[in-house]
């Protein structure tokens, strides 16, 4: 592949890996993606071929911009970056890279003929993982690149895993998010700053938030709730009623460092709160089944036996209370029984013969 080339994808040019995806075109499977920036074609020259013959697949960028724009849409594994070129230099590329939340976890290596201690730190401040002086010797350009990916690849593999282990928690209705507590009055205290799709859905509907607000009826239990958690207490679950659908939240773990060294005491970090919705829908399409109801004197069974009065119940079903009594008495006829007490008795008695674990 010659150096002209390198400006393609597998033949393809850029523009038209734009249109088509750049992941289709980039064997990430049996490749990494190293992204070159230089403005020697020189240098790119001999990195690029040294690199493709060992089974990489090179990128190249002569420019701060193109680099910018290449790690945007390529998100290569790792960055082949010269520290001193005209306009923007490389220690403004790397920062622009890591401030970028797409960039900000590919390793940046510096190529830089600076060997003074200022450079080096600087080119370390900026974002770099590591530095190569010039000349460059593609064997050692190798060796450190090396390294560097094998992290890189396991901290992909984690990040996989994990996404996994959280996809699958929401296959079996179990969502979770995760909440930073920083300390009353810090910027950003009580953010939510992860959420499965399935958790974003629960919150909204209960809630009417998003991310990276957390609700507060949730955020004032989750603060009285993590001091006890870290004293090894048995926290309590938060519940939110929405029709016959119930969602409870509970506590699982802290997930990062706490922020300071009193964290175990404060409870501060990020804390992953687990939460599953739960429907009784089953449960009033049994009660039907049972005491040949219809579905809406099922309904006002059902909040019978959840201790409503018959007001509540006309609020909770649109209706008006004079029909709720009417619905009642049909009920009461069906049951054969004559009072609100005796219906919620029999009423709860089938529920717990099907349904056992039933919070009346």
């Amino acid at each position: 592949m010659s150096t002209q080339a390198a400006s393609n994808v597998n033949g393809l040019s850029v523009a038209r890996v734009d249109q088509v995806g750049l992941d289709q075109a980039l064997d990430r499977a049996n490749s990494d993606v190293v992204l070159i920036v230089d403005d020697v074609p020189d240098n790119l020259s001999v990195l690029h071929d040294a690199l493709d013959e060992s089974g990489y697949t090179v990128l190249v960028a002569t420019s701060g911009e193109a680099a910018l724009q290449r790690a945007l849409q390529a998100l290569p594994d790792i960055v082949l970056l010269d520290a001193m070129m005209p306009g923007m230099d490389g220690f403004e590329v790397a920062r622009q890279l890591k401030a970028r939340t797409q960039t900000a976890h590919i390793p940046i290596i510096f190529m830089t003929g600076l060997t003074e201690t200022e450079h080096l730190v600087a080119a370390l401040e900026a974002g770099g993982v590591d530095y190569i002086t010039q000349p460059i010797k593609p064997k050692e350009v190798m060796a450190r690149m090396g390294v560097h990916l094998q992290g890189a690849r396991r901290a992909r593999q984690e990040a996989r895993q994990a996404g996994q282990a959280r996809n699958a928690l929401d296959a079996f209705g179990y969502a979770s998010m995760t909440v930073r507590l920083q300390g009353e009055g810090a910027r950003g205290d009580g953010k939510l700053i992860w959420q499965t799709p399935l958790a974003r859905e629960l919150l909204l509907r209960y809630y009417g938030t998003s991310a990276p607000q957390t609700p507060a009826p949730v955020l004032d239990w989750l603060r009285s709730q993590v001091v006890q958690a870290c004293r090894s207490g048995e926290p309590t679950r938060l519940s939110a009623e929405l029709g016959p659908r119930r969602l409870t939240l509970r506590l699982h773990q802290r997930t990062g460092d706490g922020v300071d060294e009193t964290a175990d005491e404060t409870g501060f970090g990020d804390w992953l709160i687990v939460m599953r919705e739960v429907s009784d829908d089953a449960i009033m399409q049994a009660m039907s089944l049972s005491f040949k109801l219809t579905g809406r004197e099922a309904e006002v069974l059902y909040w019978l036996v959840k201790g409503k009065t018959n007001r509540d119940i006309a609020e909770i079903l649109g209706a008006s209370p004079a029909t709720v009594k009417k619905h009642l008495e049909r009920v009461y006829v069906k049951l054969g029984v004559e009072t609100r007490t005796a219906a919620a008795g029999m009423a709860m008695t089938r529920i717990r013969q099907l349904h056992p674990h039933f919070e009346g």
